[in-house]
């Protein structure tokens, strides 16, 4: 076999040859740090009431703080205070210790509690230890992280890694790898076993070394921690020969991601028994989350419906008394998984305008709505009775707002506008959304403005939270008293 040559050994890093220092080493000594942080900030509390204290009530703080400490390390580990990301990461860093610490002092309240032994202890050395350990958990966290981000600026935790493959998949892993300066990676070349002519001097400014003959004597002389295999999936043999031989070699040995998984970098792996897989999507609002907003649904609309509901009769009785017709005005709507349903609104437009399908949209100084129609439409009312949509369950709250089927913008259909505009039918329809109190509500006659609505629905959907919507909610009422873009 007629094997590229090695070419002459360039510099491989600016660590040498000197394999990385593992970064768990270093997040074992942020751990022992801040557990003693802990036991050293509950003896200086303990020193500042040492006055008052009883041999026996000293014994006791002293339990006290071990269990603290012994809980925080505990919860720091859970909470993802000694992740990866969080060594890097001030803000992330200090997110995670705060609620850790706070986790911690609601615990030992609810140990102390079932004890009942909370009223031996100072409630003046609680809050003081309280206050003082957070501060300095704080202080030797942010300490700690310049000093790992310093070390790994150096180099120190970086593995030297090469890369089998020189063609586009390893490029792309290759650019990838150089483009994230938070990975401990020092990357030592490519190597590639094609003919000559076919394999590259470099790939992704990272040069090309040798065939796999050349990788693993430079594995046998310890000069590589890591190997990346990266070449198509769809050459099965080749990459059992080369996982064979490499596998004969004390490194870890990894395979790339196949070229089209760079497009869905960012998704999750999950195990399917003993099979990874990638979940490209999920459904949202899903599980305890789905059964939370539900709930959150009939519940408010409960108590929405029993505080208004004069407002509805006065309301229903106008419109009876302004225009002949009926009361409500119930028009098909797309909802959830493109299902349709009959949406309830107080009638805005004189009866025999209203228009169930090739809808034409409602524009400022519109002819077609009667004049406590226009009343009802810039202050939102007429929207009221799809708190009963609510309960039927079509609608929720807060969502992305249902339109008809033939709505237009711009002068075509919003899904000729937004190829994936559908996606917004993830989840239930609501009354009001994060668009509306956006700003974003009211005609679309443009497409910039249906791309716009879009795509706050899209953020809503994918930031889904029960403190979300209750924001959301509040807005709303602000948007009430404020219309805009509302006739």
């Amino acid at each position: 076999m007629n094997d590229i040559q090695l070419q002459p050994r360039p510099p491989l890093t600016k660590q040498g040859d000197k394999p990385g220092v593992p970064l768990d080493l270093a997040v074992f000594f942020v751990r022992l740090l801040e557990f003693v942080t802990v036991l050293v900030s509950g003896a200086l509390a303990t020193a500042l009431v040492r006055d008052t204290l009883t041999p026996d009530s000293a014994g006791l703080y002293s339990r006290v703080v071990v269990v603290a400490a012994i809980a925080y390390g505990v919860l720091g580990e859970s909470l993802g205070c000694y992740d990866v990301d969080a060594q890097f990461s001030l803000r992330r860093a200090w997110q995670r210790v705060a609620t850790s610490w706070v986790t911690v002092a609601l615990f030992m309240i609810t140990l102390g509690f079932l004890l009942k032994s909370s009223d031996v202890v100072s409630r003046g050395w609680a809050l003081g230890w309280f206050a003082g350990g957070g501060a300095m958990l704080l202080a030797v966290r942010a300490a700690s992280t310049f000093w790992v981000r310093r070390l790994k600026n150096q180099g120190t935790f970086n593995q030297r890694v090469a890369i089998f493959g020189a063609g586009v998949q390893g490029a792309r892993f290759a650019d990838y790898v150089l483009s994230h300066d938070r990975l401990t990676i020092s990357l030592v070349g490519f190597f590639d076993d094609r003919r000559d002519g076919r394999v590259p001097a470099t790939a992704s400014n990272v040069p090309v070394l040798g065939n796999l003959s050349a990788l693993i004597s430079m594995i046998r002389d310890g000069r590589i921690d890591q190997v990346v295999v990266a070449l198509p999936w769809s050459a099965e043999t080749r990459l059992q020969q080369i996982v064979s031989r490499l596998a004969l070699t004390p490194v870890k040995i990894r395979l790339a991601p196949d070229l089209a998984s760079f497009a869905f970098v960012r998704r999750p792996l999950v195990m399917l028994g003993e099979l990874p897989v990638m979940t490209l999507f999920e459904r949202p609002i899903s599980g305890i989350d789905a059964g939370v907003k539900s709930a959150e649904d009939r519940i408010l609309t409960v108590l929405i419906l029993a505080v208004i509901w004069p407002l509805l009769l006065v309301v229903a009785l106008a419109v009876k008394l302004d225009s002949p017709g009926p009361i409500f005005f119930r028009q098909p709507r797309e909802g959830f998984n493109n299902r349709p349903f009959r949406v309830f609104k107080f009638r805005t437009m004189y009866h025999d305008h209203g228009q169930v399908d090739g809808i034409d949209q409602v524009s400022r100084n519109d002819t077609r709505v009667t004049r406590v129609g226009r009343l009802l439409r810039r202050t939102s009312l007429d929207e009221l009775p799809q708190l009963f949509n609510v309960l039927q369950g079509n609608m929720s709250l807060v969502g992305p707002r249902p339109h008809a089927p033939s709505t237009r913008a711009g002068g075509r259909l919003f899904p000729e506008v937004v190829a994936s505009y559908a996606a917004r039918h993830k989840v239930k329809p609501g009354i009001t959304g994060w668009a509306q109190v956006c700003g974003w509500r009211g005609e679309t006659d443009t497409e910039a403005k249906l791309v716009k609505r879009f795509e706050h629905d899209l953020y809503y959907i994918e930031n889904w939270s029960l403190w979300f919507d209750l924001y959301i909610l509040a807005r709303t009422v602000g948007a009430l008293i404020l219309p805009k873009n509302a006739f």
